[in-house]
């Protein structure tokens, strides 16, 4: 019990040695598992972001979806508030975790109005008496999010993607959620709209004091929401750690070589900076070998990189990396 409680009060959500593996056909009658998730593990406060960042196919948006059990877990546990999320708990935890999804084209329905897309979880979970009641905290919920109340009416496709977006946040919104899954919620956006959904995004945050997972491949905007960073290669996490520490202090080669590629405005930057090249492409995360993941592109592998699996080591102050090499 008293663990339980301590849980509860540091962190909001705690995920454990978290396994995601699909079933995919490699034969007749045969199937390989493709492990998206091998052992992901990290925490976060109430009121904190974590920013899960790494390259496409890497596990972040599984990740996300099996936290949320959109996906069942194939082993690991996650707990919110202190309590683990399993197919019982879920169905009374779905008012406290919430979803905005990456591409705001796909995510909505095209054949319901805007008003009974953000209006829909309130009419599941009957919260208020009556239609009236929903309705004016549907416009409520589009006036925050910077549309209006004449959208309530309109159907998706007469919106940019942007705005649409912006309905995916109200709807999420729409349940007085604690904890948001944000799945890269700007890489489907103009550049142009993509500073304004973040920074709508942190405006929440601290008027609600809402917890976010935010998954992104956009390392600079990361570094601008996220109190918490963790790096993500082939299913597993390979850096973790405060923001400012993985940013400023990287330790793993793939952290490195991520954040050298981050294009800085400024010509003499640019000019002196040196990048660090990360040959070859990512395996397949079919069956994958013993050993480091990254080991394959690491100009710095050793044997026993290719034999034995790094684990996560505290390398200062909570900062964490995988890498035999530190």
């Amino acid at each position: 019990m008293s663990e339980e409680v301590k849980n509860k009060s540091e962190y909001l959500v705690e995920v454990r040695d978290l396994k995601q593996y699909f079933p995919i056909k490699t034969g007749f009658m045969k199937t390989t598992p493709l492990k998206a998730v091998d052992g992901v593990s990290f925490s976060i406060k109430p009121g904190e972001t974590l920013g899960l960042v790494g390259e496409s196919g890497c596990g972040k948006t599984t990740v996300g979806r099996s936290l949320l059990r959109l996906y069942t877990p194939t082993s690991g546990d996650v707990f919110f508030d202190g309590e683990r999320v399993d197919e019982k708990s879920i169905g009374h935890m779905r008012k406290q975790m919430q979803m905005v999804f990456q591409d705001p084209y796909a995510s909505l329905n095209p054949f319901f109005t805007v008003g009974e897309i953000v209006e829909e979880g309130m009419k599941i979970h009957k919260m208020y008496h009556s239609e009236t009641e929903r309705m004016e905290r549907v416009y409520e919920l589009l006036e925050m999010v910077g549309l209006n109340k004449d959208h309530a009416n309109r159907f998706p496709h007469e919106f940019s993607g942007g705005q649409r977006q912006r309905v995916g946040i109200a709807r999420a919104l729409a349940l007085n959620p604690e904890f948001i899954v944000c799945d890269e919620p700007i890489s489907a956006l103009d550049v142009s709209i993509q500073a304004q959904v973040v920074n709508m995004l942190m405006k929440f945050q601290e008027e609600m004091d809402l917890t976010y997972l935010f998954i992104a491949h956009d390392l600079s905007m990361v570094r601008h929401i996220a109190d918490q960073t963790a790096v993500m290669y082939l299913g597993t996490m390979v850096e973790y750690g405060s923001t400012r520490d993985v940013y400023e202090h990287p330790v793993h080669p793939y952290t490195r070589g991520l954040l050298s590629a981050v294009p800085v405005a400024d010509p003499d930057y640019e000019k002196a900076h040196n990048r660090i090249p990360m040959d070859g492409e990512v395996p397949s995360p079919i069956n994958p070998k013993p050993g480091c993941r990254f080991c394959a592109r690491c100009r710095k592998a050793t044997a026993q990189c290719h034999e034995e699996t790094p684990k996560l080591r505290d390398v200062g102050g909570g900062h964490m990396a995988a890498c035999w090499n530190l």
